[in-house]
């Protein structure tokens, strides 16, 4: 299948001599969520604008759904809708004008019926003849979730769309997000809650320091890189680690009272079974055992800081 996205060796560099992006390239399937995570300043919000058309590339192409970004900038973002992170639109007029103005500027015959719904799957409908200004921030955003659908888009990027929003607001909007990707929305999200992208998202992306490291299936990403651990509760303190258990991935926490072993789930023997046995000869006792696998944010944190 074609992707809805194919970048090729893009890359960007200010005038000033700062390389916001170095050679990227990046296919995203239609009707995924592709989230893009990385620090502040790696390069998302820059990604992001390149292929929306809202900054030019130093080099490399863009295409979206086949029409290069450039070259063919208006049918290029005829089918991009973004939501950005800044709250921007005109504070003076109502809701209703706003998100209709909005479709009108891609060209698109007014529908009063697809507005309409839109503000209703965004709690918006009876904001509807509220000017922006008297409106929450949580509802200001919502606004540019309803600008951003107006133009009925097939490719949504959001960008921190949950920042600084409150639990509600959060909840509706991944209800409607995973609304979208049914109806066959490609979504591309940038997030700093790492809990949301390990949730909603298909594929992940990681960008640092202008460089694409990673990109895999959220389930492959989670197995290949995901450490498990078995975390024991001693019965005694332990001043140290024996000698005899020199050959495991153990680590004693600074009370002496637990001990951690990191073990490859994947692996066909875990050494779980061998471990134990060495405590017991070793007269280590214990009186509780939990395992846990590590978070999208845990494998997060150690790729950035190996890149570091």
């Amino acid at each position: 299948m074609q992707p809805i996205i194919s970048v090729q060796q893009l890359s960007k560099t200010y005038a000033s001599g700062f390389q916001a992006l170095k050679p990227i390239d990046l296919q995203i399937r239609k009707g995924e969520i592709f989230a893009l995570l990385g620090p502040n300043g790696a390069g998302k919000t820059t990604l992001i604008s390149i292929i929306c058309g809202i900054v030019n590339p130093s080099a490399g192409s863009v295409l979206a759904d086949g029409h290069d970004v450039v070259r063919d900038y208006r049918a290029a973002r005829m089918k991009i809708g973004l939501v950005p992170q800044e709250l921007t639109t005109d504070s003076f007029e109502t809701v209703w004008n706003t998100v209709s103005f909005s479709r009108g500027l891609f060209g698109r015959s007014p529908n009063p019926a697809h507005i309409e719904k839109v503000l209703k799957d965004l709690s918006l409908w009876n904001k509807k003849d509220s000017r922006i200004i008297t409106l929450s921030g949580g509802m200001k955003r919502r606004v540019m979730i309803a600008k951003a659908l107006s133009h009925e888009p097939q490719i949504l990027f959001l960008d921190e769309p949950t920042a600084g929003v409150d639990v509600e607001l959060r909840r509706d909007m991944w209800e409607m997000v995973r609304g979208l990707r049914a109806s066959g929305v490609t979504i591309i999200l940038t997030t700093h809650y790492i809990d949301e992208a390990e949730q909603m998202a298909d594929r992940i992306g990681v960008i640092n320091k202008g460089e694409l490291i990673l990109v895999e299936d959220k389930a492959e990403l989670m197995n290949k890189l995901g450490r498990k651990q078995l975390t024991l509760q001693l019965q005694d303190a332990l001043p140290a680690i024996p000698a005899a258990l020199d050959g495991y991935a153990l680590e004693l926490s600074d009370d002496g009272r637990q001990l951690v072993y990191s073990f490859d789930a994947q692996g066909e023997h875990t050494g779980i079974d061998v471990l134990l046995r060495r405590l017991a000869e070793a007269g280590i006792d214990f009186k509780d055992l939990k395992t846990s696998q590590s978070s999208l944010e845990d494998i997060f944190v150690d790729l950035v800081r190996e890149r570091a």
